[in-house]
């Protein structure tokens, strides 16, 4: 298969063989395109030292072998570190005029969008397993619950996974990264807010009848789902919660994508 081959998103089978190779040109190139910028290493840095610092005050406060207070944490400070990682993703290729080059590719748009998850996912993976010392220093220290601190790491895997999905297709509705960062900021915000229990009692009062709180808590929020993971319990019901709503971010953004080709 030539460089020179048009896409041609008219034709809707694809050899796994093919689809994977093609999904991993645009996987290699992305994760590249993140280690090549400083300003990947500086999002990295800012978090980890926030993270770690917040843990770690908890830690000598309460004096406790538990890595519970860093998960705890993690959704609120992934509202804003999420979005600086995906802006760039889709906006950066419309404002350099690099979509068209991209777009004429011998590539289907699900393994354009599917590659450029897959690399923001293995950078944000990378960036998570920086706390991992914090791991080694309580094992070193007490006995802590590693069944424990391994669903939790598994649901801030897949937290982050459904931040991308969403901040990925932020990206792709405007060339402005400034824009796609507040979009995908105020995705962040709405998913996670709108689980806290303070704001589910004041929609709950504010329409008793309707329990607007309640439903959001228990139909959209990602916190209760995630929370469960920080309890050890991996559930089938939270594991197909993250699966289809990420799922549902990445098929908007491919046919974001498409809309745009056009």
């Amino acid at each position: 298969m030539s460089d020179t081959e048009i896409i041609d998103h008219t034709v809707p089978r694809l050899s796994a063989g093919k689809f994977i190779r093609g999904t991993r040109i645009v996987f290699g190139r992305e994760l590249e395109a993140y280690f090549d910028s400083p300003i990947a290493y500086i999002y990295a840095a800012v978090f980890l030292v926030l993270s770690c610092t917040t843990f770690m005050n908890s830690f000598f406060l309460d004096g406790i072998v538990d890595m519970s207070p860093y998960f705890e944490i993690l959704p609120f400070l992934l509202i804003p570190f999420v979005p600086a990682i995906t802006m760039r993703a889709w906006a950066e290729e419309h404002a350099q005029h690099t979509f068209e080059l991209l777009m004429t590719l011998p590539l289907h748009s699900s393994q354009a969008v599917l590659g450029k998850f897959l690399a923001a996912l293995s950078f944000y993976a990378l960036v998570l397993g920086g706390s991992l010392p914090i791991v080694l220093m309580l094992v070193f220290l007490g006995d802590p619950d590693l069944g424990l601190i391994f669903s939790s790491y598994l649901g801030a895997l897949l937290l982050g996974a459904f931040f991308l999905s969403f901040g990925l297709f932020a990206s792709g509705l405007t060339r402005d990264q400034i824009v796609a960062f507040v979009l995908a900021t105020l995705c962040g915000f709405f998913f996670v807010l709108s689980g806290h229990e303070q704001v589910v009692e004041v929609l709950d009062g504010l329409s008793p009848a309707w329990q607007i709180g309640t439903w959001l808590y228990e139909s959209i929020s990602v916190l209760p789902h995630y929370q469960a993971f920080g309890r050890g319990v991996i559930a089938f019901s939270d594991l197909v919660y993250f699966a289809l709503m990420s799922g549902f971010f990445v098929w908007m953004n491919q046919l974001s994508l498409q809309r745009s080709k056009y």
